[in-house]
């Protein structure tokens, strides 16, 4: 006859039974798979070094920055990056993603055009554990003195603290606030020998989405949806040659005009219409249609969408009807119907598309196809069904200075122009900068709070699919778990007793 298991062990086994559903119920949804998760979408504010800045524009260096890959700049002094991607476990409070976009800066330019100082910093990835991190980034500068010119891909370049900010959760976003940030020795050597090892650099700030993982996921941002095209659609773009079946110019206008709008003298806004989309540092104007020539490589298409800027000092300037031209020499000219409540004379260049050609020239009416900006196109050429050109240098027009009331001359650079056309229904257009849904801070809400403070952080979101029980309450449960099996085995030790040979030792408490 088999032996009876111990009372004891039936004890055992039922607490630790209990004990585990009890735990698994009070643990918040997704705690058990908050590991792995998938990060998409976000942004990363940083300033890298503001005095650095102020040298590069101050008139020692007499020199400028300027922003790629979709990167904008936000407040008075720092750059956004946008598009987070990567992973976030929410066990561990681990944290890895990369963010898009970069900043090039120029200063102490040569009579022979050159510039002394070169530098460009873009593609941040920030990798936190415990109680800090590094931001790597990639980096081509040159030298001082010598003129070498290194590129180096992901430097761990700045050291992160985050002040004891606990980053385990399991919520759909993560948001860190003015992190301190501190130069390496890798990051100063590639910095130009600029600043030495240990130099304070501005606060990080973050916001990220979390998504829970999908098999097979990339962990990269989707690219912007086509419209699926019929059978029948299909083979007449065969028939029809050079049909545009989607497309999408992307251009931020200019960045300074963007910055008056918004700043102190303007205090103004922009908003968008007719399904113009915001990028952040640049307006997207989609729905592209009209004709490709592949072998003389010249396009005609006309996108939707149109941005108006408002603001005081009478700035009233709406940008619609985008047309892209680019003829058989690889240029191109980006065509706009301006409408401005300050017009007073002709926008030099409406009604025929052409420069020179007939305007409405009544104040606050409308021009026609006003040839606003020409950009380089030569590499306007089909690869996998689209053609692009991506962050093409514009140049200001005389008909494009006229409809900015005068406020730039004509030939004034102007942000590069992306632009993209499908020539198949299975093309993809480029994605959209993705901001995330989460805001991070404002340089004027940092600026607010006193240095002494701490970095904030939203490990978790509010939003959780069940609520968060007080630490109070899962401490009870347990004790009045323990309670009712102490009960229990009360009134299981007489018979135990009885039946013994000798007293058992209780059990050795768990030290872990």
């Amino acid at each position: 006859m088999p032996a009876r298991p111990h009372p004891r062990t039936h004890v055992t086994l039922l607490c630790a039974a209990v004990l585990a559903a009890v735990l698994t119920a009070l643990l918040p949804a997704g705690q058990a798979h908050a590991a792995g998760r998938t990060v998409q979408g976000g942004r990363l504010d940083w300033g890298i070094k503001s005095s650095f800045q102020s040298y590069v524009t101050g008139p020692i260096a007499n020199g400028s920055f300027s922003l790629t890959g979709g990167a904008a700049t936000v407040g008075g002094s720092q750059f956004r990056f946008h598009s987070a991607t990567g992973t976030y476990d929410g066990s561990s409070g681990a944290f890895d993603a990369g963010f898009s976009g970069g900043v090039h800066f120029l200063g102490h330019k040569e009579d022979d055009g050159t510039y002394q100082l070169d530098l460009t910093i873009s593609r941040p990835t920030v990798r936190l554990a415990g109680n800090g991190g590094t931001l790597y980034v990639d980096i081509i500068s040159k030298a001082k003195g010598t003129g070498a010119v290194t590129t180096s891909s992901q430097v761990p370049f700045a050291s992160l603290s985050l002040g004891g900010i606990d980053m385990k959760g399991g919520g759909n976003a993560v948001q860190l606030n003015n992190l301190p940030a501190t130069l390496t020795a890798q990051g100063a050597k590639s910095f130009a020998g600029y600043y030495t090892a240990g130099t304070a650099l501005d606060p990080v700030s973050l916001s990220a989405d979390v998504r829970a993982a999908a098999t097979g996921s990339t962990g990269k941002p989707s690219a912007s949806p086509t419209p699926s095209t019929s059978p029948s659609k299909s083979k007449a773009k065969k028939e029809t040659s050079g049909r545009i079946e989607d497309g999408a110019v992307d251009w931020g206008v200019r960045r300074t005009f963007r910055e008056y709008v918004t700043g102190a003298i303007a205090q103004g806004e922009w908003e968008l219409s007719d399904g113009a989309q915001d990028g952040g540092a640049l307006f997207r104007f989609p729905e592209g249609s009209g004709t490709y020539d592949e072998k003389k490589r010249t396009l005609d298409a006309s996108f939707t969408g149109a941005v108006r800027f408002t603001g005081e000092q009478g700035l009233d300037l709406k940008l619609g009807g985008i047309r892209a031209e680019v003829t058989d020499d690889g240029k191109g000219t980006l065509y706009a119907d301006v409408t401005s409540a300050s017009k007073t004379g002709k926008a030099g260049g409406g009604g025929t598309g052409k420069a020179g050609g007939g305007g409405t020239g009544k104040a606050g009416g409308t021009d026609k196809e006003v040839p606003l900006v020409t950009f380089t196109a030569k590499e306007l050429k089909p690869k996998d069904g689209l053609a692009q050109v991506t962050e093409a240098p514009a140049k200001l027009t005389a008909a494009g200075a006229e409809a900015f009331g005068g406020m730039y001359k004509a030939g004034t650079e102007m942000d590069p122009v992306s632009l993209a056309v499908a020539l198949d229904d299975k093309a993809e257009l480029p994605a959209l900068p993705d901001l995330g849904s989460a805001e991070s801070a404002t340089p004027e809400a940092a600026a607010a709070e006193p240095k002494k403070a701490g970095p904030k952080t939203e490990a978790t979101a509010s939003d959780s699919d069940l609520p968060v029980l007080p630490i109070g309450l899962t401490v009870a449960s347990l004790v009045a778990i323990a309670a009712a099996f102490l009960i229990i085995r009360r009134r299981r030790t007489p018979q135990t007793a009885a039946t013994a040979a000798a007293p058992e030792a209780p059990d050795a408490p768990d030290e872990n």
